[in-house]
């Protein structure tokens, strides 16, 4: 019997070992994008990036494609387009919006505050790297995958008999983009490579070893757009290197047969001077090219793999989180989302989306940028992009560094603070010229070159765009507690905006002090008395929403430096004039000064929503507000709104604040399967960056908030995330927290100081005080 026993434990124990060894065969897909067949189009693409390079790998094993883009690769010249005739009409504009004269308005407007020229040019790429492999037969066994725990994108597959990988980085440390091609079973490599771009550059084989494109962008004059001419310079180098095999140079390509291994280091550059905002023609590309490059020369592919992990691991490695086992992770990313958008859940890609946008920000904004992530991140293939692919200021580029610092990723709004202290030069004039005040503003969309006037059209007359620009570098001192960047940095720009809205604020009939002009962002209203339908009116609610923050802001830094204390006072005495927010006939909030009606009530912008997320001026401590934005978003969704997927993406934090965790999660599925490519690239559509960083911080806003001096402890949770750990968040104060829960209920939580302070912790019912001092750690139960 003892016998019988024994060997019925023996089987049991083999069948739970064979369990295991089969659950070891399954590849740990969680953190990989991964398909079975090349990218047919370019929305099926994947990214690498290093905040100054980009490529987007194709992953074709015959014909491969990587379609390569420069930061700084801009059409068009540095102009003032400030219109010179805006101060003069001011006052006619003023007092038109005043007396509800909407069509003199626009006619003021339109001719004498519109930039002169009204439009800006396109980013463009660079162009593209194209590999030709030479096969006997076709490939087989293919798959490519992104890998974001190493930012590397491979390529495997067999032809003739032997099995190829090749692998795409692009390494920070060394600014350059990496291709390595090598046969796992001493196969030998036949391929041909060259760069190409559509127009304004020439490409040639230096020798066998280097191509070089060299090109110039040159305008057409457009009236809309600028002057023409010989304008930004670029240059892209290739270098190469085979091991074994023969290599020749032919025209414009490289020829590679027999080669046991193939190395290509790619950089580009302009003569982009940053500091200028503007081409220079002191600044040679290739030269920067040349230096790039000599200094990797020496450099294996094991040196350049090291380096580029070495940086990049331990900044992405700082957050994870997962929803229980991700049982999914097998399925190929594609039938992943299709299966989503087919109806069905998967918390696995949910986590991966997350971290996704985790990895496009630092591969759009991460050091060596000098420039922040544009609408497109900082990858784009069309020479006439949508929308310029540009800096729009109206609440795209805002919505970028949303994840920012909650996502522990605060390193990469260097570039956007970089960029906002250049753009205090040309837009000091542009309120100076158009607005006769001190400070600095601009309006919605700028470019590399400082574009600071009205674009666009009158709808583009939103000089409270400056202002709602410096709240990135607020919360990055709210989350560091840097008060040397606070001092030197941030505090020099809020100060110099709210410089400018004191100087811009007028007096309305109603005795307030408003803005005016003013607008809600690209939303039109219906005048109830005269039935005109306007873009302009006066104290638009996001006007006033801006103004309470950023003088808020400005007050409590001024404490904090212990500094301008009289500044501080006329800031908080402005205040006091501002008009009410208010909740209109219909119990939501009121988008306008006046009661008006909505045209298109199912809009995709949700301006007047700005004050429940991402500030908190409407929260359960403000019932009638907090109560009417829900009512707000409701009736914004009644109608159709939220659409688009930068809208969606706010949606999900609109619920997170709101504490209604279904309805966060809801939009989270809805942002997946409405507004998400193969390549989980957001689409607007077209593709806009900007709904990935949305909804990546959307995602952390259900897990933890932290404004207004209180740490929310899964505030949102939905029932379909019950089992879940985090780890890496931060809060405001300074603070970093990993997360563990069961069964919708919180079991462990750490909380990390670096420099030390108090705060305030709240799970559900339960509150606790934590009073850490610097690099301490406590763990909380509740």
């Amino acid at each position: 019997m003892k016998r019988q026993y024994a060997y019925y434990l023996l089987f049991i124990l083999s069948i739970f070992l064979a369990a295991c060894n089969r659950s070891s065969e399954i590849p740990d897909n969680s953190l990989k994008l991964w398909y079975k067949q090349p990218a047919a189009v370019w929305e099926e693409a994947l990214p690498v990036g290093n905040g100054r390079l980009g490529a987007m790998v194709f992953g074709d094993p015959v014909n491969e494609r990587l379609q390569i883009n420069e930061e700084s690769i801009w059409a068009g010249s540095k102009i003032n387009n400030n219109n010179p005739n805006a101060l003069k009409s001011l006052p006619l504009l003023q007092k038109a919006l005043f007396e509800s004269r909407y069509k003199d308005a626009f006619g003021i407007a339109d001719k004498n505050l519109l930039g002169t020229p009204p439009r800006i040019r396109s980013y463009q790429p660079l162009g593209d790297l194209l590999i030709n492999y030479k096969w006997a037969g076709k490939p087989e066994n293919y798959q490519r995958e992104l890998n974001l725990e190493t930012g590397i994108a491979t390529t495997s597959f067999t032809a003739d008999g032997k099995t190829y990988s090749q692998e795409v980085f692009v390494s920070a440390p060394d600014n350059i983009i990496v291709v390595h091609i090598k046969p796992l079973d001493k196969g030998f490599i036949n391929a041909s490579f060259t760069m190409s771009r559509e127009i304004d550059a020439l490409v040639r084989a230096v020798d066998r070893t280097t191509i070089i494109l060299n090109g110039q962008i040159i305008d057409k004059y457009d009236p809309l757009s600028g002057p023409g001419g010989e304008h930004m310079k670029f240059c892209g180098e290739l270098r190469l290197t085979a091991t074994g095999g023969h290599v020749e140079a032919a025209n414009e390509t490289i020829i590679v047969s027999g080669a046991e291994e193939v190395l290509i280091r790619l950089t580009a550059a302009t003569d982009y001077n940053f500091d200028k905002l503007d081409f220079d023609r002191l600044v040679a590309p290739s030269a920067i090219c040349k230096s790039i490059l000599d200094k990797t020369d020496y450099k294996s592919i094991s040196e350049l793999r090291k380096s580029h992990l070495d940086e990049y691991q331990p900044v992405f490695s700082r957050v994870s989180l997962t929803f229980g086992n991700d049982s999914l992770s097998a399925k190929p990313t594609d039938e992943r989302l299709d299966a989503v958008k087919n109806g069905g859940t998967d918390n696995g890609l949910i986590a991966l989306y997350f971290q996704y946008g985790r990895y496009l920000l630092m591969g759009s904004s991460g050091n060596p940028a000098l420039l922040p992530a544009n609408l497109q991140g900082i990858w784009n293939k069309d020479m006439n992009a949508a929308w310029n692919s540009d800096f729009h200021t109206n609440i795209n580029l805002q919505m970028n560094y949303w994840p920012a610092e909650v996502c522990n990723l605060t390193e990469t709004t260097e570039a956007l603070t970089s960029f906002m202290e250049k753009l205090v030069v040309p837009g000091t004039i542009t309120a100076k010229e158009m607005y006769g005040t001190d400070g600095w503003t601009f309006h919605h969309l700028t470019d590399p070159f400082g574009r600071t006037g009205v674009a666009d059209g009158v709808w583009g007359i939103t000089p409270l765009n400056g202002p709602w620009m410096t709240f990135p570098l607020y919360e990055h001192f709210l989350y560091t507690r840097d008060t040397v960047y606070l001092r030197n940095r941030a505090y020099p720009l809020m100060k110099g905006s709210a410089e400018f809205v004191l100087g811009f604020l007028v007096e309305s009939p109603e005795g307030y002090l408003v803005t005016n002009p003013s607008h809600s962002p690209e939303n039109n209203f219906k005048d109830t008395k005269t039935g005109e339908i306007s873009a302009l009116t006066y104290a638009a609610t996001i006007d006033i929403e801006i103004i309470n923050a950023l003088f808020d802001y400005c007050i409590e830094a001024s404490s904090i430096l212990g500094i301008d204390r009289d500044f501080a006072l006329q800031l908080d005495n402005a205040k006091k004039r501002l008009p009410p927010i208010k909740i209109n006939s219909k119990g939501v909030i009121q988008e306008w000064i006046n009661d008006y009606d909505e045209p298109e009530p199912g809009h995709r912008h949700m301006s007047h929503l700005l004050g429940l997320y991402p500030l908190a001026q409407f929260t359960p401590e403000t019932p009638d507000l907090f109560g009417a934005a829900e009512a707000t978003i409701e009736r914004r969704l009644s109608f159709g709104g939220g659409q688009t997927g930068w809208s969606k993406a706010w949606m999900i934090s609109f619920f997170a604040r709101l504490q209604n965790g279904e309805k966060a999660y809801e939009n989270v599925m809805d942002l997946l399967r409405k507004c998400t490519l193969p390549n989980l690239f957001d689409t607007h559509p077209p593709f806009q960056i900007d709904g990935n960083f949305g909804g990546t911080a959307g995602i952390a806003e259900m897990l933890i908030q932290s404004q207004n001096g209180v740490i929310h402890l899964l505030p949102a949770l939905p029932s379909a995330w019950g089992t879940g750990e985090v780890k890496g968040l931060c809060a405001r104060g300074g603070f970093v927290l990993d997360m563990k829960w069961s069964n919708c209920n919180l079991e462990k939580v750490k909380v990390y100081s670096e420099k030390g302070g108090r705060g305030k912790v709240i799970y559900k019912e339960n509150e606790q005080e934590i009073n850490l001092a610097a690099g301490k750690t406590v763990n909380l139960k509740f």
